[in-house]
């Protein structure tokens, strides 16, 4: 049995929420949407998972009788950037063993001022009692220092990241549903203000409000357009936060999954990868095999990434349209999901495989979750 994804919703990303909004309301909202899509109603759904940190104090069962659920699978995932992926791995074991028949991911938060502070000072009990008193008000210094490492490793400049940045900046102005769509020159790239040296204004994504979901069932008859899930693995390796940060968890699970999926990287016509920051786009696309070992990173960004040769997170990516909390790892895969199904408008691309990659959970030093999806493009 194969699974696949037949519907997508997401909510309005903004950065000023409406008073009254909630998170179990914009999670609500791109369910509806994703199940439009699909043709279904919340009486065909007997399969539900969400991740969020801000859906307190209600939990996934909430939600579920909320929108109206009969459930035979239920799950809640707390893993950030790597929640969609483990999500899924998990739905798609779900359905292959009869558990459930249809089944919806979703997740999304509210990231108003208040909220956003509260979770970026009490992330963890790393965070909360190392990190916040010094003051380092969420990652960014964290992955200054990572992003600092890599240019002396790799022999990378701050005009290969904005390269990265650009060329999302450029599918975004296709993405209705980004936050920042108005083009972004490199002389804007580099005079932007500074967050944490090198990284500026730019290299950071910014926290929106909003949610995205997805619809997985069994392959249906009748030729219609999906996304097909031809692989999912995920890496949950602590041990990471003694290493320099510059490999992920993909590279533990990138063989196998490559294995499962009958292609390799030389197959993918589009990425969407985790991109929390610029630094974090190199790494995992090398970690994926897409960026060879035996290719220069720089070049590659300026042959493959700035001419859009590669399609690297069409939607504009969480660098502009936006981080809506842990839909973050959400937001790839509905991308990667639609380019498949042909509902991408103006960005629209051809592509037959797509590889989606998750990452995050900052214990203390760098992101100890990663997931990778290999999708197909069916019909």
């Amino acid at each position: 049995m194969t699974v696949s994804i037949i519907g997508t919703g997401q909510s309005a990303y903004t950065r000023h929420p409406r008073a009254g909004t909630t998170t179990s309301g914009v999670i609500a909202q791109a369910v509806k949407a994703a199940l439009n899509e699909a043709g279904l109603t919340p009486k065909d759904v007997d399969g539900f998972a969400v991740s969020s940190f801000t859906l307190g104090p209600d939990h996934a069962i909430d939600l579920a009788w909320r929108m109206g659920f009969s459930l035979t699978w239920l799950m809640q995932d707390t893993n950030g950037g790597a929640s969609a992926g483990g999500m899924l791995q998990h739905a798609v074991r779900a359905i292959e063993s009869g558990d459930a028949r249809v089944i919806v991911l979703a997740a999304g938060d509210l990231m108003a001022g208040e909220a956003f502070a509260t979770l970026v000072a009490n992330y963890n009990s790393a965070t909360r009692d190392h990190l916040t008193p010094l003051p380092m008000s969420g990652p960014n210094a964290l992955f200054a220092m990572l992003t600092t490492s890599q240019m002396d490793s790799l022999g990378l400049t701050r005009e290969d990241y904005g390269r990265i940045a650009i060329a999302q900046r450029e599918w975004a102005g296709l993405n209705p549903g980004a936050v920042y769509r108005q083009a972004l020159t490199m002389d804007e790239y580099l005079s932007a203000p500074v967050v944490a040296a090198p990284l500026g204004r730019f290299d950071c994504v910014p926290p929106v409000t909003g949610a995205d979901a997805v619809v997985l069932v069994a392959d249906p008859a009748g030729g219609r357009p999906r996304a097909r899930v031809m692989s999912v693995r995920a890496s949950y390796n602590a041990d990471q936060q003694g290493g320099n940060g510059l490999t992920t968890g993909l590279s533990t699970i990138a063989e196998v999954a490559w294995a499962e999926s009958g292609i390799s990287p030389e197959d993918i016509q589009l990425a969407c990868v985790y991109d929390d920051y610029p630094a974090m786009v190199v790494a995992q696309l090398a970690d994926l095999g897409v960026l060879p070992e035996r290719e220069d990173p720089s070049t590659f960004i300026k042959r493959r990434i700035a001419t859009h040769e590669l399609p690297v997170n069409t939607s504009g990516g969480q660098l502009s349209a936006g981080q809506a909390g842990a839909s973050g790892g959400m937001h790839g895969l509905v991308e990667a999901a639609r380019q498949l199904q042909g509902t991408a408008g103006q960005r629209q691309i051809t592509a037959r495989h797509a590889v989606v990659s998750g990452y995050g959970m900052v214990l203390y030093r760098y992101g100890s979750c990663a997931t990778m999806t290999v999708l197909e493009r069916a019909a």
